[in-house]
C-alpha cells in the first residue's frame, strides 16, 4: 500500500522568535534526512506539497471570530485584545505569517486524512501536525489552530470512527476536550504526569462524560520512565482500548519531547522505543495517519521522525548520518554520532518508582475504563 509524505519549504518562512523553544527549521532538518536516505523515492512513495487549510475546514471546530483574530495577529503586531485569545508574548507569541504558517500545519493534516479516507494511501505523514493544544478560541501550548481536532471532526461528520492516540510528553488536552463526550473518537493521551508538566490534566480519572465516558484514556508516566516503561503501558494499556473500539482510521501525535535529550520534559526514552512503538501503531489499523508534534531538541526530532517515517514506508535507513548534517543544526545545537541513539548508560534514578506507578495506571485503566467501551463490529 502506498504511504504518503506532506511536506512544505514554506515551514520554513515562518519563526516563533529567536528564543522560543518551537523551531520550523526542525521540519526541514527532517526532510534533508528522509530524502538523504532515499526514503521519498519509489512507487510506493507519494510526495505532496502542502496546501493551506481553508477558514470552512477549520470552522468545523474553531469560531470565525477566533480565525479573524489570528488572521489579524498575524500582520505581527500585539494588541491587548489578543490576550483573551491567548495570544502574546511567551508561548504563543504574535509573530509575522502565524495564521498562513497555521493553514499550513492544519492543511497539511486534512491531505494526510482525505488520502488515507480516500484509500489512496495507507498512511500518510504530517510532520507539521500535531499542535494539540489549541482550544475552540485560545492559542495555547505552541499552538494555534488544532489540526487533529479539524480533521477528525471532517472524519466524523462522515460517520468514521476514529482513535486518536497522541505520544507527545504533554497531555493532548485541546484533543480530549473537543470529543469529550463523542463514542465515535477514542482519545488516548501516554504524556508525562501533568503533576510536574504542562497543561497539567490528563490524569487517568478522565475518562470522558455522557455518552462518550470510557472513551477518553490516559496513561500518565512519571518522570524517569524509559523505554520500558512506555512500551509496557502501550502494550498493556493502549493495545486494548484501540482493539476493542476497532477504529476505522487511527491517528497518532508523534511528538518526541520524550526522549531523554529534551529540554522541556523529563521522560527518557530512545529511538529504540520509539521505533518499536510506532511499529505497533502500524498493526493497530490498516488506515493509518501520522502527526508530528513536539519535540524541542533539533537533533531529536530529525532523527526520530526520520527513522519513524521509514517505518510507515517499510524502509530502513542506515545508521550513518551524512557528513554535513552537524552543520546544519546549527552551532548552537548538539548532533548525534549515529540516526539511532545508543542505549541509557543507566537507568534513572526514578526507575522502579516509575514502572510502580504506570502498572496502578494500567490496573485501573483494566479495570474500570475498558469495559465502559462498546466493542467495535
Amino acid at each position: 500500500m502506498n504511504a504518503a509524505y506532506i511536506y512544505s519549504d514554506r515551514y520554513r518562512d515562518f519563526d516563533y522568535g529567536p528564543f522560543h523553544p518551537l523551531r520550523n527549521s526542525r521540519l526541514y532538518q527532517t526532510y534533508y534526512l528522509t530524502h538523504h536516505y532515499g526514503l521519498l523515492e519509489g512507487g510506493r512513495i507519494i510526495q505532496k506539497e502542502t496546501r493551506p487549510a481553508t477558514d470552512e475546514e477549520m470552522s468545523a471546530f474553531h469560531s470565525q471570530e477566533y480565525l479573524d483574530i489570528l488572521k489579524a495577529a498575524s500582520q505581527g503586531v500585539e494588541s491587548v485584545e489578543f490576550y483573551r485569545y491567548g495570544l502574546g508574548s511567551g508561548d504563543n507569541p504574535v509573530f509575522q505569517g502565524l495564521y498562513e504558517w497555521s493553514t499550513l500545519s492544519a492543511g497539511a493534516t486534512m491531505q494526510a486524512t482525505e488520502l488515507v479516507d480516500s484509500g489512496t494511501a495507507a498512511t500518510a505523514f504530517n510532520i507539521a501536525g500535531g499542535l494539540h493544544h489549541a482550544h475552540r478560541e485560545k492559542a495555547s501550548g505552541f499552538c494555534y489552530i488544532n489540526d487533529p481536532v479539524v480533521a477528525i471532526s471532517s472524519l466524523v461528520k462522515k460517520g468514521r470512527r476514529v482513535a486518536y492516540l497522541d505520544l507527545d510528553a504533554h497531555h493532548g488536552d485541546g484533543v480530549q476536550w473537543a470529543f469529550y463526550d463523542n463514542p465515535r473518537v477514542l482519545t488516548v493521551s501516554v504524556h508525562e504526569s501533568g503533576t510536574y508538566l504542562f497543561p497539567g490534566t490528563g490524569g487517568v480519572e478522565e475518562t470522558g462524560k455522557g455518552e462518550g465516558e470510557g472513551y477518553s484514556v490516559n496513561v500518565p508516566l512519571l518522570p524517569g520512565s524509559d523505554d520500558e516503561v512506555f512500551l509496557y503501558v502501550f502494550d498493556e494499556a493502549v493495545v486494548p482500548f484501540i482493539t476493542r473500539f476497532k477504529p476505522d482510521i487511527l491517528m497518532t501525535q508523534l511528538g518526541v519531547d520524550t526522549f531523554k535529550a529534551d529540554p522541556l520534559s523529563h521522560l527518557e526514552l530512545t529511538t529504540a522505543g520509539f521505533v518499536e512503538a510506532v511499529g505497533k501503531c502500524k498493526e493497530l489499523c490498516p488506515r493509518w495517519i501520522a502527526l508530528g508534534g513536539g519535540g524541542y531538541d533539533v537533533d531529536t526530532v530529525a532523527r526520530a521522525w526520520t527513522l519513524a517515517w521509514g517505518v510507515m514506508c517499510g524502509l530502513e535507513p542506515p545508521d550513518e548520518l551524512p557528513s554535513e548534517y552537524g552543520s546544519l543544526l546549527g552551532a548552537d545545537a548538539r548532533a548525534s554520532a549515529t540516526l539511532r541513539d545508543a542505549p541509557l548508560s543507566q537507568p534513572s534514578p526514578n526507575k522502579d518508582q516509575a514502572l510502580r506507578e504506570a502498572r496502578n495506571v494500567v490496573e485501573y485503566l483494566s479495570g474500570k475504563v475498558l469495559p465502559l467501551i462498546k466493542p467495535g463490529s
